[in-house]
């Protein structure tokens, strides 16, 4: 049987638990609140990019471009995978990597890049060909980054070293939910409906505006990427911490109540036998 001494160790214990999880809440909901506003100043540019894309390909001249034209996937795909570099996150980091790894095994010869550990560590145990791997990657350093991963993905595509590329990453719908996204961003989307009466739009010509529209898109589509993927975690890490406070004060209310009992029973213990002893006591009086 537990002793008193015990159930109050453990309710100190899990107390300074307690302690903790409301310092790592408190910590996610400051994060979460500064990458939300960056989400919602980046989602509109990213939005409007995209639409310029996908009007780009309902022309007939784009099917020729670089960008745009349909290759067969000889070499390989590359993948880029966004985790987080820390747990206490519920099912965030599960849910992303075992969609992407589902996806690669649709017989694909895939090249890797992948950001935060917990992606590396799983795809690293499992013999995947990781070419690059982003940890810790500080939040004011985050746009900068997004630039230099565009950058480098654009040369691989460009010079044929990978046949396609997808963007592996958390959408961020509220507090309460996120979704798992896998994206194909290159080649760009082709339109089935065709429309050339918007080709005037584009001087001097479609290809050099391409050109320069491109890898900027790219860049704000990573950078949005990002930004969805720290939001949806920061968002997963509250709620599993808000989750966790709550158990741990379920328990320590649970102990509390063991506590009292194995208190009671033990004062009623010994008034019982103080009155044992009492009555003893009285009978041998009378006796003599």
């Amino acid at each position: 049987m537990t002793s008193m001494k015990d159930i109050k160790q453990r309710i100190y214990n899990v107390n300074s638990t307690e302690q903790i999880i409301k310092a790592m809440d408190m910590i996610a909901s400051t994060k979460l609140h500064k990458a939300r506003a960056q989400l919602n100043g980046v989602r509109p540019i990213c939005f409007e990019l995209k639409k310029i894309a996908d009007e780009i390909g309902a022309l007939s001249a784009a099917e020729s471009n670089q960008f745009y034209k349909e290759r067969e996937v000889i070499k390989s795909s590359l993948y880029m995978v966004f985790t987080s570099d820390r747990g206490f996150s519920g099912g965030y980091n599960a849910n992303i990597i075992s969609k992407s790894h589902e996806h690669m095994n649709q017989g694909k010869n895939e090249k890797l890049i992948v950001i935060g550990s917990k992606g590396y560590h799983y795809f690293k145990n499992r013999n995947k060909n990781i070419i690059w791997k982003i940890t810790d990657i500080p939040d004011t350093q985050v746009y900068y980054e997004a630039e230099d991963i565009s950058k480098w993905i654009l040369n691989l595509y460009l010079s044929g070293e990978v046949d396609e590329v997808f963007v592996c990453y958390t959408q961020f719908e509220n507090v309460l939910s996120n979704t798992p996204v896998i994206e194909r961003i290159l080649p760009l989307p082709l339109s089935e409906v065709k429309n050339d009466d918007i080709y005037k739009k584009y001087e001097p010509d479609l290809d050099s505006f391409l050109e320069h529209i491109v890898p900027l898109y790219l860049h704000m589509y990573i950078f949005r990427a990002f930004s969805e993927s720290h939001t949806s975690e920061h968002a997963s890490r509250m709620v599993s911490m808000d989750a966790a406070g709550k158990n741990a004060s379920d328990m320590i209310n649970k102990l509390t109540r063991m506590y009292n009992r194995r208190r009671q029973t033990a004062i009623t213990q010994e008034i019982s036998e103080i009155v044992g002893s009492a009555n003893i006591l009285y009978k041998g009086g009378i006796n003599e």
